[in-house]
């Protein structure tokens, strides 16, 4: 049955608290605007301009944030949605590209569920959440889109059936894709009073959603046919790891590109403007590559000139090139697996283009990301967020804010509370959990007037 992108506007822009369909009218206000309008005014799209991105947020206030990665790369997708419509040959792929608004809607949500001290609070999270469904990122991202956001009660910030959707990166539950060896099983029966000293790398989540969300996953996915649910939802296993979940709608496969390139290059821009790269580490390790020595993408000894040459102005501009570079090489692609034009259409890199931008974000785990300067502050986080969670779930009529404790009392299950309190340790951002820490750890901080 063809699909009509035009037909079908109605059933992609319903929300959850529709008790019954209602009738596309264009005259009204686009859903995708109101999306984007409920995302940047939310609460937590606010506390990401005090969540780390990479470089710790008090080296400077140059370096990015959770927040300023997440205009980025809203920026960077409508960027990719504008050329393909102009350049693309892809008709039917074209008839399916988000509007503007929908694909900055959905850049600009995909990190709100991070945890405190980035992906080291993730961690630290999810070791605590082993035996109670786990954390990952993602998928507290879309609870907190369905669920938690203040926006509805019982529906979050209750966006659209397709924006919900592009935000689904990964379409499987926690359960279904953790680790079932003896080793990891055995491990996740370990009491939590050796955290200060556990190799946390095991513990890196499974890329999921939360068991929770079943049902939110099931409803978003309703308007595709069976056949096209099941396949949308499978996922490969792998030895002593994580099962790896296969796909994606073609808005999320956008949002991912996006994502990449602003992890890539404007990282690598923080890291050359405080001085941890230097350009003969970028020859000996970029410029060496095939891919950048020979590349037909742009021109990469100009680039380089600007990116070292000593001021704002001229890093900005290799910066700018490098992006441009990128967004000019995506394409759209059909894989033949799908019935729906949804989740059969998918943005692509270049070969060529692929292969330099996973040079740069090698680069910058390498130089940037995982150099003890920065593991270190990723520890102390993860220590953190550790401590105070232990410390709350054994204290919390002593030190939970009164309106969380409420809620705790009131699950009905040991998993529900916990869950609860996740949710509140990971809606912390770097600097409260850091003070929460200090009011109840340090003997000479804080007051009976901090709120909590």
């Amino acid at each position: 049955m063809p699909h009509n992108p035009q037909d079908q506007q109605a059933i992609w822009t319903e929300r959850r608290s529709w008790t019954a369909p209602r009738i596309y009218d264009p005259r009204k206000r686009d859903g995708y605007a109101q999306d984007r309008s409920r995302v940047i005014h939310s609460a937590s799209f606010r506390r990401l301009q005090a969540k780390t991105q990479v470089l710790g947020l008090h080296e400077s206030d140059f370096y990015r944030t959770r927040l300023t990665h997440s205009l980025e790369v809203a920026q960077i997708g409508s960027g990719i949605v504008e050329f393909l419509q102009r350049n693309s040959p892809c008709q039917g792929g074209i008839d399916w590209l988000p509007s503007p608004f929908l694909i900055e809607a959905i850049c600009m949500a995909h990190d709100i569920g991070h945890p405190p001290f980035g992906h080291g609070g993730e961690v630290a999270l999810n070791y605590m959440m082993r035996n109670h469904g786990g954390f990952e990122g993602n998928g507290q991202t879309l609870r907190i889109l369905a669920r938690l956001g203040e926006h509805s009660l019982a529906h979050g910030q209750d966006l659209t059936r397709r924006t919900l959707l592009g935000v689904l990166k990964y379409p499987v539950i926690y359960q279904d894709v953790v680790r079932v060896d003896a080793e990891y099983q055995q491990a996740c029966l370990q009491k939590d009073d050796d955290y200060k000293t556990i190799d946390m790398r095991p513990w890196l989540p499974p890329k999921s959603i939360f068991q929770e969300e079943t049902e939110v996953r099931d409803w978003v996915l309703s308007p595709f046919s069976a056949k096209d649910q099941q396949q949308f939802v499978l996922f490969e296993n792998r030895d002593q790891q994580h099962a790896n979940p296969l796909h994606r709608a073609l808005d999320t496969s956008i949002m991912d590109i996006a994502d990449d390139i602003a992890y890539g290059v404007h990282d690598l821009e923080d890291a050359i403007a405080m001085g941890l790269i230097h350009q003969s580490l970028w020859q000996a390790e970029v410029m060496s590559q095939t891919v950048f020595a020979h590349s037909s993408l742009f021109d990469a000894q100009q680039i380089t000139q600007w990116l070292f040459a000593g001021h704002s102005r001229s890093l900005k501009r290799g910066i700018s090139h490098l992006v441009g570079a990128f967004i000019h090489s995506v394409h759209l692609q059909k894989q033949a697996i799908f019935e729906h034009p949804l989740l059969d259409y998918q943005a692509k890199l270049t070969d060529e283009a692929a292969q330099a931008l996973q040079v740069l974000k090698q680069f910058v785990w390498d130089h940037v990301i995982s150099i003890p300067e920065v593991k270190s502050f990723e520890y102390k986080g993860q220590v953190t967020v550790m401590e105070l969670f232990r410390v709350l779930w054994a204290n919390p009529d002593r030190l939970l804010p009164r309106s969380r404790l409420a809620k705790l009392e009131a699950a009905s299950s040991e998993q529900q509370r916990m869950r609860l309190l996740c949710d509140y340790v990971a809606g912390m951002t770097d600097d409260y959990a850091t003070r929460v820490y200090a009011k109840l750890f340090s003997p000479y901080y804080g007051s009976i007037f901090d709120r909590l």
